[in-house]
């Protein structure tokens, strides 16, 4: 299996000037890719469903940092995780009109479940991430601001993977308080 990772991480923001009365919003965006991401394909997930291994949990977190050489933690820290639960099912209404299909996954995201006819589809609700954080411009301080993002996930062994941990950090942004 290759290895996996966390893709590029994408910080977003309306504006770069804000007044110390506005709230700043900050989306994150990355996705993890590699191994991981290739292995959980509708094969993998019959074999794992026929041996018991049903579910699949990807606890990850994402921190935004500010200042120079000696970070501080801006907002509050997401640490959470996301669900994929492997079930058969004769169900009508999940019908793929390529094949008869019986094994099925439904990702759970923040504890809303989705259930997804193909396979890139569940990649994409388990592996693709858009965080949002809004922090209070008087919590920064006027003056100039380079905000980065930290990102990390893991997750457990398998029958399709390994136990593995990946981190990444972003590029800077600047945002400037008045």
């Amino acid at each position: 299996m290759s290895e996996s990772k966390i893709s590029e991480i994408l910080l977003a923001n309306g504006k770069d000037q804000y007044s110390s009365s506005d709230t700043i919003e900050i989306n994150v965006q990355f996705a993890i890719e590699g191994g991981i991401r290739d292995a959980f394909n509708e094969q993998n997930w019959t074999n794992a469903y026929n041996n018991n291994d049903v579910s699949f949990k990807l606890k990850y977190g994402v921190k935004l940092t500010s200042g120079g050489f000696r970070k501080k933690e801006v907002g509050k820290t997401i640490d959470t995780y996301r669900k994929a639960a492997i079930f058969w099912t004769r169900n009508p209404k999940l019908v793929n009109p390529m094949k008869d299909r019986r094994i099925w996954v439904q990702v759970a995201k923040n504890f809303e479940p989705f259930i997804r006819l193909t396979e890139e589809e569940v990649r994409q609700e388990l592996f693709d991430f858009n965080e949002k954080f809004i922090i209070k411009a008087s919590d920064l301080g006027p003056g100039k601001h380079k905000i980065g993002a930290e990102v990390f996930a893991s997750w457990q062994k398998h029958e399709y993977t390994e136990s593995d941990s990946i981190k990444n950090t972003s590029k800077e942004i600047e945002i400037i308080v008045n």
